[in-house]
Order: C-alpha cells, then structure tokens, then sequence
C-alpha cells in the first residue's frame, strides 16, 4: 500500500467519525434538492467535514515580536515601529479558559488588534497564555497575577489594561492590589460579580460540588485538560457542535466563504489549552462559588484586595445574549469599584459571549468606541 494511499484513508477515516448519526434521513432531504449535484458536493463534503472536525492549528493573523515571556506567558508586541517611547501602552489580556489567545487577533478584518490599532493604540501588547505542562500544574491565581505584573513592568510600569473573559478578573486583580499600574481598565464579558444574575455557568458552579472538579483535575493530571473544558462548552449548545454545523456546512458546501469561514472558526475552536489544576480549582472556588473578589475577600499575592480600591477610568462591555458571562456579572462592577461614575462608561452589544471579541459589527461599533475612549485616558 503507498504511502499516498494511507493518507486518503486516514482522511476518509476521520470524515466518517465527522458524521452524526442522522445522515440516511439527511441524505434523502438532500437527494430531492440537489439531484446529479449530490454525489459531487458529498465529495466535497467529506473533505470539509473532516476539515472543520481535526483543524489546522490557529495562528496570528498581524505581523508582531515576542517582547517578554514569562512561564505562562508570552507577551506579544503588535506596537507600531514608530511609536513614541513614551506613550502608554495598551494591553490586551487574553482569556485563559480553554481556547487559544488568538481570539484576540482571530482573522483579517475581525481582529481585535487591528481594530485598537487603527483606533490609535501605537504601543499594544497581547498576553498569550501558554497551556499548562504537567511542570506547571500547581501554577495559582498568584503565579499568573505575578506574571501580568512583570509583563506591565516590562513595557514601562503602567498600561491600559483590557481584560477579556477570564482576562478581565485578571486585570481588575491587577488594578486592585497595583494601583498605578492601570491608567484605565477595560472588562469586555468579564466574571467579576459571579453571582449576579442567573446564567448557566453561574448555576452550574453553584449546584456542582466541588469534589466534582477535583475528580476532573485529577483524571487530568493534576490540570484542567482543555479538552475536558471543551466539552463543556459544546454541551451548552449539542444541537449547534454535534449536529448544527454540519447540516449548514453541507447546506453550505458550494459557497467557498462560508467553508473558509467554518474552516477558521474551528482551527480556533477545536484547539484547546490545558490549565493548571491549582489556579483552575482556586477560581473556581473563591470566585465562582464564593464570589470573593467582589465581596472584597479575595487574598491575591499575599494582601486582601478591594475592588474598591480600583479609581481609574472604566469601560463594561457585556453581550446581550451572553450565557457565558451574563451582562448583570459584567455590569455590576460598576457597584464594586471606587471609580467615580461619571467615569464609568457601560455598553452592551448584540450577540454572545464569543462575538463579543472577534464580531466584525462589534469591533466595527462597539470596540471602536472604547478605543477612542482609551485615547482619551491620560
């Protein structure tokens, strides 16, 4: 057999894993519509499918350096070549819960990057977080607070720092337990009061012992395997990740933007990170369960912060049908912090949680508005 042959067949392999379970009453709906088309277009299918199912892995999309690596991190710089030295950089805290930090950067034209450049930002970083090795699994919140720590230092001691998701309790910790070292804060569907409103996630974290994430911890290794995470978040959605998209991708498959697009989404999508155990099962203890950064009783790096300690300009983003990180989570930190309110400025955009930070009409709208503001804050 050629090693050419083995190739087709691994591929055919993994097309048929893609394949739900319902296809002979899909396959007769199709036969209808599209008569002598069908065996053509299910060729074509069968690549696609598998295409979307075992992705490339996810890279950036804007040229940059690296500036400054830490043992979570690394920091990468997207700063114009002419930038002033002395200009305040900006920077964007990527989400640590499961998925790469590209989101950040995810695609030309939807680019979070590219977006607060164009608005201005002449220096602008992106925290891209490592996943965990089994050296790493007893990595905490410390650890990674320390390293946003250093990364500040690094490009001069103070920042605008954007938070998103996960990224946004890290840099409102950071605002609170350093003040001076963010000159405005922005949190883009950031967790901070965990028990505000009456999402799912917020339920969940609730009703589910603790032991139970333990049990997921330890099958881990001591880490919270992304794949693990991913699997949870599918399960939000069944009907979208285990059906949905393929009965639009063959719905789809003579369209090549629509299969380019699905073909992105799910290199993002389907690559995952590991997170520590530790840091993974102390957030979900004292802030989703416990809520103790915004009750003011979160220990971070050895001192009980306040978020009212926080002063500086700040900017909410939540999304409307957000059931990840409800607006009410995100919103609420206005009630928390010692920023005065006519400096708080608040916006919900359509959509969800992850549209919040790579959708072209709420980068176009929403994300230009808060780069003008953070050109505004000195």
């Amino acid at each position: 057999m050629t090693s050419t042959t083995v190739a087709e067949r691994s591929n055919l392999e993994k097309a048929l894993l893609a394949f739900p379970p319902y296809w002979p009453i899909e396959w007769t709906r199709q036969i209808r519509q599209r008569g002598l088309r069908l065996p053509l277009d299910w060729m074509s299918y069968v690549k696609e499918a598998a295409a979307i199912t075992f992705p490339d892995k996810p890279g950036w999309v804007t040229p940059h350096t690296v500036a400054f690596e830490t043992q979570t991190m690394w920091l990468r710089d997207f700063s114009d070549a002419d930038a002033p030295s002395d200009a305040i950089p900006v920077i964007i805290d990527a989400p640590y819960a499961g998925h790469p930090s590209t989101i950040a950067d995810y695609a030309d034209g939807q680019s979070l990057v590219q977006t607060l450049k164009a608005g201005g930002a002449k220096r602008l970083y992106v925290t891209d977080w490592k996943s965990a090795s089994h050296a790493m699994r007893n990595f905490g919140i410390d650890k990674y607070l320390a390293d946003l720590r250093d990364a500040v230092d690094h490009v001069g001691g103070r920042a605008h720092l954007v938070g998103l998701c996960q990224g946004g309790w890290l840099s409102a910790m950071l605002a609170a337990r350093y003040p001076g070292k963010a000159v405005s804060l922005v949190l883009a569907g950031a967790p901070i009061d965990t028990h505000a409103g009456s999402g799912p996630v917020t339920k969940l974290a609730k009703r589910t012992p603790l032991s139970f994430y333990r049990s997921m911890v330890a099958m881990g290794g001591g880490r919270m395997r992304g794949r693990f995470m991913l699997q949870g978040w599918k399960n939000m959605h069944p009907d979208e990740h285990y059906w949905g998209k393929y009965v639009d991708l063959f719905d789809n498959i003579t369209n090549p933007q629509y299969v380019n697009r699905a073909r992105h989404f799910a290199s993002w999508y389907e690559h995952v990170v590991d997170l520590p155990g530790r840091l993974y099962l102390e957030a979900v203890k004292h802030l989703f369960k416990l809520n103790r950064l915004a009750r003011g009783e979160f220990v971070a790096l050895g001192e009980r912060i306040s978020l009212k300690t926080i002063t500086v300009p700040l900017y909410l983003l939540a999304g409307a049908d957000d059931d990840i990180t409800t607006p009410e989570q995100v919103f609420n930190a206005e009630n928390l912090v010692g920023t005065p309110r006519d400096q708080i400025r608040k916006e919900l955009a359509p959509g969800g949680h992850i549209g919040l930070f790579m959708g072209a009409k709420t980068l176009k709208e929403q994300w230009a508005h808060i780069s003008a503001w953070i050109g505004q804050q000195k």
